[in-house]
C-alpha cells in the first residue's frame, strides 16, 4: 500500500471519527468538582501543569495539546486501538463530555518544556528532518501535518515541548502500540510507515529538536 493511499484512508477515518464525537457532545453530565478531581488525577502522572514527567517511564506532555487529538487518543485507549492497560483503566470510565472537558483544559496550559535528556548537538539535524523530511526513505516533512512550529492542528498532535525520551519510545514501538484494531483505522496509520522508515538515530534527532520548542 502506498503512503498516499494510507494518508487518504486515515484522513477519511479522521473525518468520520470527528463527526462521531461531535454527535456525542451535549450537556455536561458531571459537576465542576468532578472535573477538577479528574484533572488533578491526570496531573499525578503528567505533571502539575501538564508538562510531562520523568519517572520509571516518561509521561507525555498534555499541555497545549490539540483537543481533538486528545479525545481521539483517549477513545483509542477505550477501544483498544492503542495499547496501554493503565490508560484503558483511566479512560474507559470517562463520559464523552468529560473527555471533551479534559481535552479543553489541557489545551489552555502553556508551561515551559520539561528540560533534560536531549542532546543539543542533535537539534540541527532534527530540525532539518522535521522541515524537509528524508526523501531517500520516503519520509515526508513532519511539518506537513504537525505545522511549522509543531503546534499541531485538529487531529494532528502538538509535538513542541514533548519529552524527547517519550517521543523516541513511541516512534520506535509504533506498531506495537498504535493501530491495534485493523478494522478501525485512524490517523496512526499515517505514522506507521514514517516511523518504520526512520532510523533510531534520526528519531533521536527529531525528538531532541522538538523537545526544545515552546
Amino acid at each position: 500500500m502506498s503512503l498516499q493511499t494510507v494518508l487518504l484512508t486515515a484522513t477519511i477515518a479522521i473525518v468520520a471519527s470527528a463527526s462521531a464525537h461531535a454527535e456525542d457532545k451535549g450537556k455536561a453530565d458531571f459537576s465542576q468538582p468532578e472535573l477538577q478531581a479528574k484533572i488533578a488525577y491526570c496531573k499525578t502522572c503528567h505533571g502539575v501543569s501538564g508538562q510531562g514527567f520523568r519517572g520509571a517511564f516518561p509521561m507525555p506532555r498534555l499541555a497545549g495539546q490539540q483537543p481533538e487529538y486528545l479525545v481521539n487518543q483517549l477513545q483509542a485507549f477505550i477501544e483498544r486501538r492503542r495499547t496501554n492497560p493503565v490508560m484503558f483503566n483511566v479512560a474507559h470510565v470517562l463520559s464523552p463530555s468529560m473527555l471533551t472537558a479534559l481535552a479543553a483544559h489541557f489545551k489552555d496550559l502553556n508551561p515551559k518544556p520539561l528540560g533534560g535528556g536531549a542532546p543539543k548537538e542533535l537539534v540541527a539535524e532534527g530540525k532539518k528532518i522535521y522541515e524537509e523530511g528524508v526523501p531517500s526513505a520516503e519520509v515526508p516533512p513532519c511539518a506537513t501535518c504537525h505545522g511549522p512550529e509543531a503546534k499541531g492542528a485538529d487531529a494532528f498532535p502538538r509535538l513542541a515541548g514533548q519529552l524527547n525520551d517519550y517521543m523516541f519510545k513511541k516512534l520506535t514501538n509504533w506498531e506495537k502500540e498504535r493501530g491495534q484494531d485493523k478494522a478501525k483505522p485512524d490517523n496512526s496509520a499515517i505514522m506507521q510507515p514514517i516511523a518504520h522508515n526512520l532510523t533510531e538515530a534520526q528519531i533521536k534527532a527529531v525528538a531532541a529538536y522538538l523537545s526544545y520548542l515552546e
